[in-house]
Parts: structure tokens; sequence; C-alpha cells
């Protein structure tokens, strides 16, 4: 037999002993034929490559992400993620379907890319219900039959809805989960379960979600596991004190390593690749580290044929200048080169043909100095108002209460110390406005501006001054979506997003400048987190701890009750 390909004197992963070991590797056509210590030149290849002992192991799989979140389109996501050694991805485009429904994510799965891109059916959209969110587009029982005929489609998306999921048996969520049951009985379930445990997290598992991607924590992690569920450790879960515990445990048949959300910027630097690098510098051998960026999350979405190097298997694969570093000489998809060190991320001309109503979809209008003010009566001297407490760490926030002035029947919040955060309904449904106060975000006066809102992706206004936060929206509504940063009325950094407010299909290199510019203004301002982006994006994502808001209005996300902002006068 003639094979294609032939790898040799390479230190070969194998998947099922979790060791390295001394072989050659013949593959025909796309897929791995015959890995020995034997030389194989009697196969006649048609090509040869000596690995110089170079350790090889299988392509990347990330079985937990959003393409949305890297604020691209799947042409060009394809390109950066082979360049990082990633080869299959399982893409939840929620994203795209808050805005623009089932059309959205049918755009998706039309790509032809290079990369291997199979889709989570989204399963939260709205993320909550229409009644607490507005969004775009809604996917339910209609648009999920529709996507189960599609092959490319794996498992059913983070299922998030807290209180749909543990008390409201014919909630949509419900109803999504048992159709997926019965159309596919071994789709897998995805979750979104941050801090949820004990008698709900029972609840969760019982009803059919299987796995959990949210920021774990080692008790977490062994009650999560110990209750029969899967882990998606992204990169905030990946912590000395997490990775011991995976170790400590050997729950290594029940953890894949993934990264949810990487920013565009970001991207340029690195993405699974990165997470797996951490998982080893923070304690995981790195043969695990391997084993659970590649043959769990194949096997946790079903996958016979990859995940490993071995016979039949798809001929993805990586060279390693340094396993500990997972230093990427070359990557081949398929058996077939597509990067070598030291090669930028190539540019690729986009191939997707979006309808013309997706690059005019912000329909807002202009906001004025009143849409920035906090009425009171006029004989009011104080507020005492409910705020939301961002953390340095994570994008988890707390509910505190603080004391405002009132001056002249008008809440002083511009100077309070804190920020008001003003979300407008964005689609030409209702024109809602919701209110809401923060601490903890910009320390300068200044305002950031976004369409760029989990999940519902409505225009979110944060600011320290209302003058700054009417150029930021007037600015956000004229670009059609993306990043504004306002300082002193005056845009010192943006980032336009006009596909759906969400994506660009500009050159990852100009996206992620614009996007790097844009932290930097933030950070400038005084924005403080580990993300600061995500951490301001996230303020309005109803379905993560403790109290987001929407367009209506502040929430208790796991109740699910409206949080007005003003407690009480005095």
């Amino acid at each position: 037999m003639q094979v294609d390909l032939l790898v040799e004197n390479a230190q070969v992963f194998n998947t099922f002993i979790q060791k390295f070991e001394a072989k050659h590797v013949a593959i025909a056509g796309e897929r791995f034929f015959y890995i020995s210590e034997e030389n194989l030149k009697y196969l006649e290849p048609k090509a040869t490559i000596d690995a110089g002992g170079r350790h090889m192991i299988p392509g990347l799989i990330d079985c937990h992400m959003h393409i949305e979140s890297s604020m691209t389109i799947p042409s060009i996501f394809s390109k950066a993620a082979l360049y990082h050694g990633v080869t299959t991805i399982i893409a939840d485009s929620h994203e795209v379907a808050n805005v623009f429904g089932l059309k959205g994510v049918e755009a998706f799965l039309q790509a032809e890319t290079e990369l291997d891109i199979f889709y989570a059916i989204p399963s939260s959209v709205p993320s909550t219900t229409v009644d607490l969110e507005t969004t775009g587009g809604v996917i339910g029982l209609p648009e999920v039959r529709e996507l189960l005929k599609s092959p490319k489609v794996m498992c059913l998306g983070e299922a998030m809805n807290f209180k749909g999921i543990i008390s409201e048996p014919d909630s949509l969520i419900r109803q999504i989960i048992r159709e997926c049951q019965t159309t596919r009985p071994t789709m897998p379930i995805e979750g979104h379960v941050p801090k949820i445990t004990k008698e709900d997290l029972a609840t969760f598992i019982y009803h059919g979600v299987t796995a959990d991607h949210t920021h774990q924590s080692p008790a977490s992690i062994y009650e999560k596991i110990c209750n029969g569920m899967f882990l998606e450790m992204q990169g905030k879960s990946i912590t000395k004190e997490n990775i011991q515990t995976i170790v400590d445990n050997h729950f290594y048949e029940y953890v894949a390593l993934i990264t949810d959300d990487v920013m565009a910027d970001d991207l340029l630097e690195g993405h699974l690749n990165q997470i797996v690098k951490n998982a080893i510098k923070c304690g995981m051998p790195a043969e695990w580290a391997i084993y659970t960026s590649t043959y769990t999350p194949a096997k946790r979405m079903g996958f016979q044929d990859r995940g490993a190097i071995a016979p039949g298997q798809m001929a993805d694969f990586i060279l390693l200048d340094d396993l500990a570093q997972l230093d990427i000489y070359q990557v081949y998809k398929k058996g077939q080169l597509v990067h070598t060190k030291g090669e930028n991320i190539q540019a690729p001309e986009a191939t997707e043909n979006f309808p013309a109503e997706f690059y005019q979809s912000v329909h807002c209008k202009m906001a004025e100095l009143i849409d920035f003010q906090l009425t009171a009566p006029a004989d009011a001297t104080e507020a005492s108002c409910n705020v939301m407490q961002i953390q340095e760490v994570g994008t988890f926030t707390k509910p505190v209460q603080r004391i405002l002035p009132v001056k002249n029947g008008i809440v002083d919040w511009e100077n309070s110390g804190l920020a008001l955060v003003v979300v407008m309904e964005r689609y030409g449904k209702n024109g809602n406005i919701a209110y809401g106060l923060v601490e903890n975000t910009l320390t300068k006066k200044g305002a950031v501006a976004t369409t760029w809102a989990h999940d519902h992706h409505n225009v979110m206004v944060l600011g320290t001054s209302a003058a700054d936060m009417v150029v930021a929206q007037q600015r956000l509504v004229e670009i059609q979506g993306g990043y504004i940063v306002v300082d002193q009325e005056r845009v010192v950094a943006e980032c336009p997003l006009p596909i759906g407010g969400i994506l660009s299909a500009a050159p990852l290199s100009v996206l992620g400048t614009e996007l790097k510019a844009v932290r930097k203004a933030m950070v400038d301002l005084g924005y403080k987190n580990m993300n600061e982006i995500m951490s301001f994006s996230t303020l309005s994502l109803p379905v993560s701890p403790a109290i987001k808001i929407t367009d209506i209005g502040m929430m208790d996300t796991r109740t699910q009750a409206i949080i007005p902002v003003i407690a009480r006068f005095k």
C-alpha cells in the first residue's frame, strides 16, 4: 500500500497509555494509517518529513467555545485557530442567535472553513425569557427541530436558565432538553452551572444537564464530578488549587480543557494552546494536559474519528519544539501542512456572504443628557440605592447598597464614586431603557459603550460622566455597534463591529489592535479586572451570579426578581 505522508523520528503521544514513544507515522489520505517503531519506507510514501525527535501530539479540540467572542467570522477565525494548533471546535453560536435568531446560526453553519467547525444548538436564546430581556431572535422548539437535522450539530449548547430548569416543568429550556433527548438520545447536553450545588445541582443533572464550563473551585470540581458531571475547564478555572484537585483525584477522564471565550486581541497570541500551557504550569502533567485537550473532548462530543494518533483517526497533529511550553513547530490538518513556526497568522478573504440586514441591526435612538438622569422626589435629600459590585477576578458580581445624595430632584450619581450603567433596547421592538449602578469600575470621568452585551446584545453604556455617556452612545449607534471609550467628551478608542453589532470582517491584526486600544483606554479610566472587556460585557448577563442588568432592569440572577435601582428615598 502506498501512503501519502510518512512522519519519521517522532516522539508520538500514545493516547491510550498516556506516554510518548519513538515511532514513525504513516498517513493515507486524510487519516493515520500505521504507527510503528519499524522503518515504514516500504509503504512508498509520496512525501516524507523528518520530525527530528520532536514531540507529536493530536490536534487540539475545543469542545466548548463561542466564535463570536473573538468578534470575527468563521473564515477568519479558522486560520487563527489552526495557527495555534486547534484543529476541531464545537461552537455554540448563541451570540449571533440572540441578534438574528435561526438565520444567524444558519449563516455560520454555511461557512466553509479549513478548520473543522461543529456546532451546539443554542439552547438559551434569550438566556432567560422574553419577559426579562429583549433579543433580536428567539430559538424555540421549531428552530431546535430544524437544527437537529444538521450533521454539523453535535450537542445542545449551554442550558443556563436556572429558574426554568429548577422549578418550571413547562419552561422552554426544559422542553428543548426533552426534544433533544427524544430525537437524539445520545446527544450531550451542555450546562451553565455557576455556584449551583447540592439539590439544585442534582436537579440540573436529573433533567439531563451533564457538563459545566463555568468558574470552578476545588469544592465544586469534587462535588460536580462525584455527581457525574463532566467539567470543561476554561482559563479562569486553571489555578494551582483546581489542578491539584484534578491530579490528586485522577479526575482526568471527566475533564476537558476549553476556551469558552477568547477576545480578538488575545486570539493573536493564543487559543486553546494557552490553556494547555497554563494547566501544565499549574501542575498538570503534560501528558494529561494533552489528553484532556484532545481525547476527552472528542469522546465527550461523540467523535470516533479524532483525538488520538492511531489507525483510522483524522490526521490532525502538531509537532512541538518544546513539550512543557507547548512550543508549536508545525500544524497539520487532515495530513496537510497548515502552519510552520515563524509564519504570521494568515489574513484570508472573508468567504461569508451575510445578508444586508446584518450590517444595519442597531435600531436605537440617539441618547440625550436626560437619558442618563436618575430622578427623585423634589423633597428627597438622599437615596438608598441597589448597586452591582464587580470583582477584580472573574465576572461574578454581588449586590450591595449605597447611600447617594439627591440634589434638586436628581440623584447625584456622578459624584458618588459609582458608575451609572444604562441598557437601551436596540432591535426596534419596544424602546426599553433600564438603569443600574456599579461599584469598582471607572475611577476617572469617562464612559464605555458596547453592543457586545452578553447575551441580549442591546446597547449598554457605562460611565461616570453623563456628557461622556452621550458621546459614547451616539458614536456607537453611528458605527452600528462595537466598543467605544470616551474621555472628556472625546472618543479615545473604538472597535467597530458592524455585523450584528458583535462581529467584524476586518483582518484579525486590525481587529485585535482596535480591541487592544479599547482595553488600554478602559484601564486608563481606572477599570480593573483580569479581563476588563469581559467584565464590562457580562454586566448584562442575567444568568451569571449574582446581580446583572438587561433592558428590563437589574435582576437577581438566581430568582429572576427585578431589583429597583432606588430602594428608597429619604
